[in-house]
């Protein structure tokens, strides 16, 4: 990962355009690609980002101090650097993953023994299906023998379909497996994560815990 602190201006170019006036931010430039601005507020929230798969071409000459990152739709994110206060680079290696609470644990183990809730037809192939940048809560195949990645979240938000995202992108690069497409699960979805799926072509389900809590208890109840 590379961290960068800058005065800088940021503009987007894409489906609609958008500027940050010079001040001084931090500049995320990620192993996966993305590159994120953030200000000293908004939690963990970016100002503005680009997600992978991008290119990130740091200018030469007149061009020097601006940075242009390319999303493969040709959406540009241009960074005009006016100063650079820091700039340093750490390698973090592969993240072991989040490890999930007990209710979220419970509703990956639910839905892959009911996998049916997916559709009719559908069939695990593993639960925790490893990839570079972490495991895939579960991997199936629906009716036509299709691959389907599924994220899974108490709380469906806008980070768990960016996550998704990352892992189809990885997953789509295997033509065993290809073409692999998603649904994003969740015992609650909110509506920007629900319309950041749609544009990308993801899946929406909305869970209900209790009610999958009680074909459990169906299934194990001898009378």
């Amino acid at each position: 990962m590379r961290l960068v602190i800058a005065r800088c201006s940021v503009d987007y170019a894409g489906r609609l355009t958008a500027h940050l006036p010079s001040a001084p931010r931090l500049i995320l430039v990620k192993a996966d690609g993305s590159v994120s601005i953030h200000a000293d507020d908004r939690a963990y929230k970016p100002l503005n980002w680009m997600s992978p798969p991008c290119t990130l071409k740091e200018g030469t000459g007149e061009e020097a101090g601006v940075w242009t990152v390319v999303n493969k739709a040709g959406e540009k994110l241009i960074i005009t650097m006016e100063e650079i206060l820091h700039d340093s680079s750490y390698e973090l290696g592969v993240d072991p993953g989040l490890i999930k609470d007990g209710v979220e644990a419970h509703l990956q183990e639910l839905l892959a023994d009911r996998i049916e809730i997916l559709g009719e037809g559908h069939t695990l192939i593993r639960r925790e299906y490893p990839t570079a940048i972490g495991p895939v809560d579960i991997l199936c195949r629906d009716a036509n023998g299709a691959t389907v990645a599924v994220e899974l979240k108490r709380r469906g938000d806008i980070d768990g379909v960016e996550q998704l995202t990352r892992y189809l992108e990885l997953l789509n690069r295997d033509p065993h497996l290809a073409p692999v497409r998603g649904v994003f699960a969740a015992q609650e979805i909110k509506p920007q994560a629900r319309v950041l799926a749609t544009d990308r072509g993801i899946g929406c389900l909305v869970l209900d815990y209790d009610a999958m809590r009680g074909i459990e208890d169906d299934k194990l109840r001898l009378f």
